[in-house]
């Protein structure tokens, strides 16, 4: 087999191929609406508590994660998860274009926002479990780092599209249009998944059957997680790292009160950290399988994307922010993919919807609870102070998580 052809292994499979193709338009409508309802939100707040409004972004985001994680996980093991992301997929469709209608009739007020982005959380919070645990349904384990790999790609994809695709939509006139295209993205993975053929869409435990719903099954999930320390410390790395360096959340305040660049230039500096990520992503694929001293490379990309963090909120020229953040993009990537590694190869099938379920808390929840912080931080004192100190927390418990966690400075391949 030759590297170009190992480097794309995963996509020779059909099920994961429709997958992977229906979410880089998806998730790029994903990523514009969110830069559009922080941008939204960002027109419509108070004077002077522009900051804390898009801070309230992150929670109400935060929140059903809290609520709706574990029973998520459950559903996803024990349900068909093809048939939840159907369910999910087209719930989010439809409160996109609700959105839209309500930016279209000259929304006034920002609690709309906030109930509909919540309400996108709660499905959100049932199909990411389901989604993540579908794929080693879809592929051969010898080709689960490479999926995984192609799926970090995928993801960067999608956000370097999301934010000129925002600036883009907003030269129809009106920011609706984001909101709308959004609900038509999604339709593509509804295709996807109803064009699969085959697919075990049920976690499997051999000669035992699958798990029922109950809370037993969610504790067991959580127990689980605790008792494996690099599963665990790859959580909590995700948690802190992402919780203090939350850089993109200010980035309307940069762009509108500091660099006086506009909504196109927000367009460009909302992509710039994915722009760094889709370049590191095409090098983690053919690079992945290669890399032996894993646990230490992860650790050393989640500093360097603190100390990347610390330089975007000290300079004031638009593209050394620019570089700044395509920085963090390429440091978060390498990471990344090691800690989406390590869990999925680490985690029978029977439990990974549980695993993914309390993951989320930690990697959706770092950055929705660090959203909050930096918005309380910055109306306190000043959005590059908020970033300058949250890239500092980030180094540091980077530090900790190490110095804690023998297991993960000693991590390599084939552990």
């Amino acid at each position: 087999m030759t590297s170009s052809t190992s480097a794309f292994a995963a996509l020779k499979h059909r099920n994961f191929r429709l997958l992977w193709v229906g979410q880089v338009i998806s998730l790029s409508g994903s990523m514009m609406q969110t830069a559009a309802i922080l941008w939204h939100v960002s027109l419509l707040a108070p004077p002077g508590r522009k900051g804390l409004a898009l801070g309230m972004v992150g929670l109400v985001r935060f929140l059903p994660i809290v609520l709706f994680s574990m029973v998520s996980g459950v559903v996803a093991d024990v349900y068909d998860r093809r048939r939840v992301m159907l369910i999910t997929q087209c719930t989010m469709a439809v409160l996109a274009s609700v959105l839209g209608v309500l930016a279209w009739t000259g929304l006034q007020s920002v609690w709309p926002i906030y109930l509909l982005a919540g309400l996108t959380a709660v499905a959100g919070s049932f199909d990411g479990p389901s989604r993540q645990a579908l794929v080693p349904n879809l592929v051969p384990r010898s080709d689960l780092a490479n999926a995984i790999s192609l799926n970090t790609i995928m993801f960067q994809m999608a956000t370097v599209v999301g934010g000129p695709a925002f600036a883009g939509a907003m030269l129809l006139g009106h920011i609706a249009w984001a909101y709308w295209l959004n609900a038509l993205s999604f339709l593509f993975v509804i295709a996807a998944l109803l064009m699969m053929r085959d697919v075990q869409g049920r976690g499997t435990r051999d000669g035992q059957g699958r798990p029922e719903m109950s809370v037993g099954a969610a504790m067991d999930g959580l127990r689980f997680v605790f008792s494996h320390p690099l599963i665990r410390s790859s959580m909590l790395l995700d948690f802190f790292a992402t919780f203090f360096a939350s850089a993109n959340t200010l980035l309307p305040i940069f762009a509108q009160d500091i660099l006086l660049v506009g909504a196109h230039g927000y367009g460009w500096l909302y992509a710039a950290q994915s722009a760094g990520a889709l370049v590191a992503s095409a090098f983690m694929v053919r690079l992945v399988d290669r890399i032996d001293r894993r646990g230490i490379v992860m650790l050393w990309s989640v500093a360097a994307f603190g100390m990347a963090t610390v330089a975007f909120g000290l300079t004031r020229s638009f593209w050394v922010m620019f570089a700044c953040l395509a920085l963090t993009g390429v440091t978060d990537t390498v990471s990344m993919v090691f800690r989406n590694v390590i869990r999925q190869m680490e985690t029978p099938d029977h439990m990974r919807g549980r695993m993914v379920g309390v993951n989320m808390v930690f990697f959706m929840g770092g950055p929705q609870l660090g959203e909050v912080e930096a918005g309380l931080v910055a109306n306190l004192f000043s959005a590059p102070f908020s970033v300058v100190t949250g890239g500092v927390g980030c180094v540091l418990a980077t530090a900790w998580i190490a110095a804690r966690t023998p297991a993960l400075r000693h991590y390599r391949r084939g552990t």
